[in-house]
This record gives structure tokens, sequence and C-alpha cells, in this order.
């Protein structure tokens, strides 16, 4: 079974892509004429795994002679200051000046095609695509669907078609995946981080990137203004020791007059979830950013106890059991208020 009712198929049950998928997407880069033009596409708001993936994938096909080759995400043209010393940046043009019909979109890391914002309509106008993924929610929405629930990060989807393409694993190549694979397992501290994390982490260190130097990039670099807005932010957190069936809700929100206040860009406020997510009395943690008056961007987290992914799936998201992530309107109150109503159903039965 291949296509999007496999991969469906393969998100539930959590095997993975069948040999048959992975055969098709071997077959829709293989088979691109010289001339063919690709779009590699990752979700708005890119963080360390979806431009890490893109990037490090782009290059992977540069090797291949793939020339005619765009890079792209939603929103505004801007990477975040911890990723701008990604190799292949150059890959970048602005969503507006994307191809508007290419023969092929590669998409990474996006959940859903909502995750595509105006880009979206490329998938129908190109001739094929393909859907690098690993969360779990992801319905298969491309062509041809690589999709492994089981994966740390998209970087390792990445990396293994990239392997099956015989592209050797450079070190320009390696330093984007590093980066995308150390941004999901949170420096591997996460449950995700397996035997095969680290074995995958061990092959590309071997081309001689620098753990050290990208660490102090992506987790320890942060402009003074944003130091300022983290212990404003975390200053208004609230605590709801009963929410989840007395596993505890611990919640905050920054807007967009925070960040206009200390002159800084929405991207700084990814890292503000891990700040919220340590205290001990709560289970879930949930941080609302603003992107519009009654629109927020909301990150979710969990320690086990509730399957975060439920509530952002009914709520118009989608993520991972202990990671997940939706588009909330409304007031604060009324955002929270639908979070709250929906934890009790999110329990995870651990009875079994």
């Amino acid at each position: 079974m291949t296509g999007a009712a496999g991969t469906q198929l393969a998100a539930v049950t959590g095997t993975g892509p069948a040999e048959a998928d992975w055969a098709a997407a071997e077959a829709l880069i293989r088979d691109l004429p010289a001339t063919g033009r690709v779009l590699l596409i990752c979700h708005v708001n890119p963080d360390g795994d979806a431009l890490g993936s893109m990037l490090g994938f782009g290059l992977g096909l540069r090797q291949l002679g793939v020339h005619r080759l765009q890079a792209t995400f939603p929103g505004p043209p801007e990477v975040p200051e911890p990723f701008r010393g990604l190799p292949g940046l150059d890959l970048l043009v602005p969503a507006s000046a994307a191809d508007p019909d290419p023969d092929l979109v590669i998409c990474f890391d996006a959940a859903s095609e909502s995750r595509l914002g105006e880009l979206a309509g490329r998938l129908s106008a190109a001739g094929a695509s393909l859907v690098l993924d690993h969360h779990a929610s992801n319905p298969g929405f491309g062509t041809v669907n690589l999709i492994d629930a089981s994966a740390a990060a998209t970087s390792v989807v990445a990396e293994q078609l990239l392997t099956r393409l015989g592209v050797p694993l450079e070190r320009a190549v390696a330093e984007c995946l590093y980066v995308a694979l150390t941004t999901d397992t949170g420096s591997f501290r996460f449950e995700a981080t397996t035997p095969a994390v680290h074995q995958l982490a061990a092959r590309l260190l071997a081309t001689g990137i620098s753990p050290g130097d990208i660490s102090r990039q992506v987790f320890d670099t942060r402009p003074f203004g944003a130091v300022r807005l983290f212990g404003e932010v975390l200053g208004r957190a609230r605590l709801e020791p009963a929410a989840a069936d007395g596993r505890g809700l611990v919640w905050t929100f920054a807007t967009l007059d925070d960040l206009a206040r200390h002159d800084q860009r929405p991207y700084v406020l990814e890292a503000l979830i891990d700040s919220v997510r340590c205290t001990a009395e709560a289970d879930v943690s949930c941080v609302l950013k603003q992107t519009t008056p009654d629109t927020w961007a909301v990150s979710m987290r969990s320690k086990g106890a509730v399957d975060v992914s439920r509530v952002a799936v009914v709520l118009g998201g989608g993520g991972h059991r202990l990671a997940a992530g939706f588009t909330g309107r409304g007031t604060v109150e009324q955002v929270v208020a639908a979070i709250r109503a929906e934890l009790g159903a999110a329990l995870i039965d651990t009875a079994g």
C-alpha cells in the first residue's frame, strides 16, 4: 500500500513507511528530467528540524545533480538567529518568489497542509509531491508520503532517503541534519532519543562537525532583550494543579506588545516552552504566542500523563504525544479554556 492511504496506516500503527513507499520516493527523485524543477518547503515559523532537514536534503540533491532547486517556507522570509549559520541558506527564496508550478514539491516537518500557509497550493500545482515527516497526526497529503511516527526528527527520515539515493554524507549535509536532530531531541534529552538516534549522531559527527559550536549557537545564544522578555512572560505564568484530573497545567502567554516593547522577533519565543515545562507540579505546559490580535500559536508539552497531540488535533493542530501545537483564536482565557476542556479526554491509560 503506497501513497496517502498507506501512510495513514503507518502513522496509526507506528510502523513507518513501507518498502514500497521508499521505492516510490526514490523514483520521484531519480526519474526527474535533467531540467526538472524541485521546490522544497518546510512549515511556517521553521524550527531547527524543519530548516535543517530541508537544507540538508537540498544539499544532498545538489550532489545528485539537481540544480534547478529552491527552498522556502511560508510567512516572512526571516531565518531565526540560531540557524543563520546553516549551510545551504543560499537555496532559500521568499515564498513570493517560489516556483509556481515545479515538477516536484518536497515538504519537510509539516504535520498538515495548513502548516504550509500560502504555499499549500504548490502541492496541487506540482507534477508530484513528496512528504517527509515524523508527526503521528500527519494524514499523508502528498503523492508519496514518508512518515515515520517513531522517528525522533524529520531529519532521520531525510537521512534515510539520502542514504537510499546513494548520496555521500558530506560535512555540510551532516551539519544541517545534526542541527535538526539535536533540536527535536532537546539536545538528546527527550524520550525519542534511542540508540539509533545516537548512532545517527555518531555518523554525523564523524564528518568533522563541532557539536560544541552547534550547541552554543542553537541553545545558548539569545539577545539580552529576549532574556528580559522571558523574565516578564514567565512572571505571568499560572499553575492549575487540578487540571488534567489533578495532573496539573502550567501556562503563560506572550503578546505582540511584549515583542515590540523588548524589540524582539517572534522566533525568540520558540524556546520559551522549555522554561515552562520544567514546572514540577504540572504534567502539561502551554505557551500562547500572539500572532494577530485574536490569534495565538500554541505550543504544548506533556511529561507523559497526557497525550497533548489528542488535544491539538481536536483544536485543529497536530504533533506528538509529548509535544504538539495548534492555532487558537479568541482571547487568552478562551484558548486556555478550550485546552483545559480537552485534557481529561487526553489522559494516557497506563494501567495496561
